[in-house]
C-alpha cells in the first residue's frame, strides 16, 4: 500500500469490532470473541501475508475504559508495523458513540474530531483512517429502523444520523490530517441494490439512489438537483447544511465496498407469497422485502456487476473492504472465491481495485439477530475461536494462498455457490418482468462459472445411519460425492480398494463402515476386527499411498467410566467391551498409518432416520405404551446433523488427529428421553428409568462417558440440538402395528426394550 500502487489485487484482513448499543446495553464483538485477551492473534493475521488489516481503535472503549484501553491498542499497532502489515483505523464501528452523545447529536462531529486527533497524534505514523464503518447501514438501522440506539424510526432521524455521520467522518479526516497530512480515506460501506415488482418499481429507483448516500455526501455532491438532494431537506436537511458539505468535500481516497448476500433485496407488493416477518411498506403501499436471492429467477448482481458500478460512478480506486459468508465451510470458501475472481477480472479490464479485505477473521457473534439479541450465535471467520488457541479454518489457508500466489486451488470450488444454484429459490419465481436483468448481469453469470471436473469425496459404509446423513449432506451443499454400500466394497480388501479410489479419484474418503452391535461383537469377535479395525487399517493405508485426507469414526465406548468429568481427546483409551476394544485399535493403527488421518470420536446418535433412540421414546410415550431407558448411564447425545456438518467442515479444513464431536452436554439415557418428550409436549407417564444391571447385557458398558473437546466445542448445547430436531422430525408418522402391540401392556424387559434403551436400535 502506500503511494505505490500493487501491480495485483492485495489481500487484506479485518476483525469484526462491531461496538453498538442496543438500549442502554453495550455489546463489544472484541470483548465477545477474546480478542483482548490473546494479542498474538494480530500476529496470526499478519502471519497470513496480509498487506494490510483493518484494525479497531473504537471511541466508545476508550471513552468507557480511558486509559486502560491503550495498551493492547499500542500492542496491536506495534507488531502489524513491525511485521511491515498496514492498518487501516477505525474509529466507530456500528457505534453511536459514548454514552454522553448519539448519532442524532449536532456535535458528534467535533466529538469525534477531537477523539481522531488523539490518535493520530498517538499514532503519527499510521496512514490508513475509517472513521466511521458504514454510516449508511448504521443511519438506517439505528434512525430508520429503530433496531440500535437511538431506536429512531423516522426519515428525518435517518437523513439527520447519516449527514451528521458524513459530517464527522470529514470533522475526523480534516483532524487526522493535520497531525499526518497524508492521511488516506478508506470508507466503507454496505453496497447492495434493490429489485422490485412493476409496482414498486419507484420505490427500487430511491433505494438505489440512497446506497451511493455515503460516498456521495463525502464528495460533496448531494446539492441541487442530486437525486438525494430534495429528499433529504424534505427529511429536515437544511440546504445550507448541504452547502457546507459540498464545500468542504471529503472524498474517499479508497472507496470501500462492503457486500453481503442480502444486501441485494427485492420488493414486492404480492404479500400472500411471502411470510408475514418480511411484510413492511411505506406511505403508499405495503410489500414484502426480502432476499433477491431467494426470489429472482434471473439471479442477483453480485460482487462483479456491484463492484463495476462503483468504478464507473466515481473512478476512484476501490477496494472490497469485508468479504464473509456465514454458512458451511465450502460455501464461505466459495463466496471469497466470488469476490477475489470478480476483482482480478475487473482489475484485468482496467479497474483501479486495490485489494479484497477477508472479513470476520476471528469470526462474529449474533449477527443472526442484526446484534439485537445475545443469543451466543457464532459463526467462523479465518480463525475459529472456540478452541483454546483460535483454530485456521479451510479460509485462512485460502487467505495465505491468495495472498502469495494469487490463486487458490480446492476441490469444492469445482461447485457454484448456493446463490447461483436454482435451489436458492425460497418464494414462488417472479414474472419476466420482474427480473430486470441486464447485460451486465448476465455477464457476471458467465464468467463467474469455473470449469468444473466435479472431483468427488468417497463415502463407504454410506448405507448405515451416518453414512446417508452424509451423502445426504453433500448433496445439500453442493459437495460432489460418490457413495459405496457395504455391499459394494470389502474394505478389508486392499486390492479392492485400490481398484474404488483409481476409478473414483476422490480428494478425501470418510468411512462410516464398521461392525456396530456391541453385545454380538462379543461372541462375533472377529467379523467385529475385521469390519472395525482391518477395514479402516486398509483405507487408511490406500489413502495414504494417494496422498489422500481420510476421515474414521470412532465411539465413546473407548473409555471406561471411572472419570468424575467429560472425556477429552488426550485422556487415555481403556475399553471395557469388545466393539470397545476394536475402536480402541483401529484409532491407535490409522493414525500410525498417516498424518493425513481424522480420527471423530462420537457418541449416542439421533437423527431423522427410523432407528433412533428418541424417535422410539417418543412414538411409545405418545401411543401410551411403556418404554424403558437407561438412569445410571450418562452419555452426550449427538445430532446427526450437527456431527454430519462439522466433519465435513473439518475435513475441508484438513483436519487430523483425534476430535470428539458431540453436542455440548450429559444426559442419562432416561433424561435424554424426558427432555426429549418435554419440548414436544408428550406425557411421560409411561417412561420407566431402568439400571444397566437390571438389563443384563452381554457387553461390559462404561456408566459415564460424556465427551468434551480440547480442542474446541464445535456442536451446538444439547437442548438446541434437541429442539431442531423436534421441530423437523417426523416422529409422529408411520406407526406401524409392531410398533403398536410389541411393548403395549408389557412390563418385562424384552431385547427390544434393551436396544432402545440404550439408543442402539438398527
Amino acid at each position: 500500500m502506500g503511494a505505490a500502487v500493487s501491480a495485483r489485487v492485495e489481500v487484506w484482513a479485518g476483525i469484526e469490532c462491531s461496538y453498538n448499543r442496543v438500549g442502554d446495553r453495550y455489546s463489544d464483538q472484541l470483548e465477545r470473541s477474546g480478542v483482548y485477551e490473546r494479542p498474538d492473534d494480530i500476529d496470526r493475521l499478519a502471519g497470513l501475508g496480509v498487506t494490510a488489516v483493518r484494525f479497531p481503535v473504537l471511541w466508545e472503549r476508550v471513552a468507557a475504559l480511558g486509559e486502560t484501553a491503550w495498551p493492547w491498542v499500542d500492542d496491536g499497532l506495534e507488531r502489524l508495523r513491525a511485521r511491515g502489515v498496514t492498518p487501516i483505523v477505525g474509529l466507530m464501528h456500528h457505534g453511536s458513540g459514548p454514552p454522553s452523545t448519539s448519532l442524532l447529536d449536532p456535535l458528534l462531529p467535533e466529538q469525534l474530531a477531537a477523539f481522531a486527533r488523539s490518535v493520530a497524534e498517538r499514532y503519527p505514523w499510521v496512514t490508513h483512517f475509517t472513521p466511521i464503518n458504514e454510516p449508511l447501514t448504521t443511519a438506517r438501522f439505528a434512525a430508520l429502523y429503530g433496531h440500535w440506539y437511538p431506536h429512531a424510526t423516522s426519515a428525518g432521524a435517518f437523513a439527520r444520523a447519516i449527514v451528521g455521520q458524513c459530517r464527522a467522518i470529514g470533522a475526523a479526516m480534516r483532524a487526522i490530517r493535520e497531525v499526518t497530512p497524508e492521511a488516506t480515506l478508506v470508507q466503507s460501506e454496505d453496497l447492495g441494490k434493490t429489485y422490485a415488482s412493476h409496482r414498486l418499481q419507484y420505490q427500487a429507483e430511491f433505494e438505489n439512489e440512497r446506497r451511493w448516500l455515503t460516498y456521495d455526501v463525502l464528495s460533496g455532491r448531494v446539492v441541487g438537483s442530486h437525486p438525494m438532494a430534495a429528499y433529504l431537506r424534505w427529511a429536515g436537511v437544511s440546504a445550507s447544511e448541504l452547502d457546507a458539505l459540498a464545500d468542504a468535500p471529503c472524498p474517499p481516497d479508497i472507496i470501500g465496498v462492503n457486500h453481503y448476500l442480502t444486501s441485494e433485496r427485492y420488493l414486492d407488493d404480492r404479500l400472500e407469497r411471502y411470510p408475514a416477518a418480511t411484510h413492511g411498506g411505506n406511505h403508499t403501499h405495503r410489500y414484502a422485502d426480502i432476499e433477491a436471492v431467494r426470489a429472482l429467477g434471473c439471479g442477483v448482481a453480485g460482487p462483479y456487476v456491484l463492484l463495476r458500478e462503483v468504478w464507473e460512478r466515481y473512478r476512484r480506486p476501490v477496494a472490497v473492504t469485508e468479504a464473509h459468508l456465514a454458512c458451511t465451510r465450502e460455501q464461505q470458501l466459495r463466496w471469497l472465491d466470488e469476490v477475489w475472481r470478480a476483482a482480478v477480472q475487473l482489475r484485468a479490464e482496467g479497474v483501479d481495485i486495490r485489494a479484497v479485505t477477508a472479513w470476520s477473521a476471528f469470526g462474529a457473534f449474533d449477527w443472526a439477530s442484526v446484534l439485537t439479541r445475545h443469543d451466543g450465535s457464532y459463526e467462523p471467520g479465518l480463525f475459529d475461536i472456540r478452541a483454546h488457541v483460535p483454530r485456521p479454518t479451510a479460509l485462512a489457508g485460502m487467505v495465505r494462498t491468495l495472498a502469495t500466489d494469487g490463486e487458490y486451488r480446492h476441490a469444492v470450488l469445482e461447485a457454484r455457490g448456493w446463490w447461483r444454484s436454482e435451489r436458492r429459490l425460497a418464494y414462488p419465481a417472479v414474472t419476466p418482468a420482474d427480473r430486470r436483468a441486464t447485460a451486465l448481469l448476465r455477464a457476471n453469470r458467465s464468467w463467474s462459472r469455473r470449469p468444473t471436473s466435479s472431483v468427488p469425496l468417497l463415502v463407504v459404509g454410506a448405507n448405515g445411519t451416518l453414512g446417508r446423513a452424509i451423502v445426504e449432506a453433500c448433496g445439500h451443499r453442493d459437495l460432489a460425492c460418490r457413495a459405496y454400500a457395504r455391499g459394494d466394497l470389502d474394505i478389508a480388501d486392499e486390492c479392492a480398494v485400490a481398484r474404488a479410489l483409481a476409478a473414483v479419484r476422490p480428494w478425501a474418503v470418510i468411512n462410516c463402515a464398521g461392525f456396530v452391535r456391541v453385545d454380538d461383537a462379543e461372541q462375533e469377535r472377529t467379523a467385529c476386527w475385521r469390519a472395525n479395525v482391518c477395514g479402516a487399517v486398509t483405507l487408511a493405508k490406500v489413502c495414504a499411498e494417494h496422498g489422500l485426507p481420510f476421515v474414521t469414526f470412532s465411539s465413546d465406548l473407548v473409555f471406561d467410566g471411572d472419570k468424575a468429568a467429560p472425556y477429552i481427546e488426550s485422556d487415555s483409551v481403556r475399553p471395557l467391551c469388545e466393539y470397545g476394544r476394536s475402536k480402541a485399535e483401529a484409532e491407535r493403527a490409522v493414525l500410525a498409518v498417516s498424518e493425513h488421518v481424522l480420527v471423530v470420536r462420537t457418541a449416542a446418535f439421533f437423527g431423522h432416520d427410523e432407528h433412533n433412540f428418541v424417535t422410539h421414546a417418543l412414538r411409545a410415550l405418545a401411543g401410551g405404551r411403556p418404554f424403558v431407558a437407561l438412569n445410571d448411564v450418562v452419555v452426550s447425545p449427538t445430532y446427526v446433523p450437527d456431527l454430519v456438518d462439522a466433519t465435513l467442515d473439518h475435513v475441508i479444513d484438513g483436519e487430523r488427529g483425534v476430535w470428539h464431536l458431540a453436542n455440548d452436554g450429559a444426559v442419562t439415557w432416561e433424561e435424554f428421553a424426558l427432555h426429549a418428550a418435554r419440548a414436544t409436549g408428550v406425557s411421560t407417564k409411561h417412561l420407566r428409568g431402568v439400571s444397566l444391571a437390571e438389563l443384563a447385557l452381554e457387553a461390559q458398558r462404561p456408566r459415564y462417558t460424556a465427551l468434551a473437546s480440547e480442542r474446541g466445542t464445535v456442536l451446538p448445547p444439547l437442548d438446541s440440538a434437541l429442539s431442531r430436531f423436534c421441530r423437523t422430525s417426523s416422529w409422529t408418522r408411520h406407526e406401524t402395528n409392531a410398533s403398536r402391540g410389541a411393548m403395549a401392556g408389557s412390563s418385562s424387559t424384552t431385547q427390544r426394550d434393551r436396544a432402545a434403551a440404550l439408543g442402539t436400535i438398527t
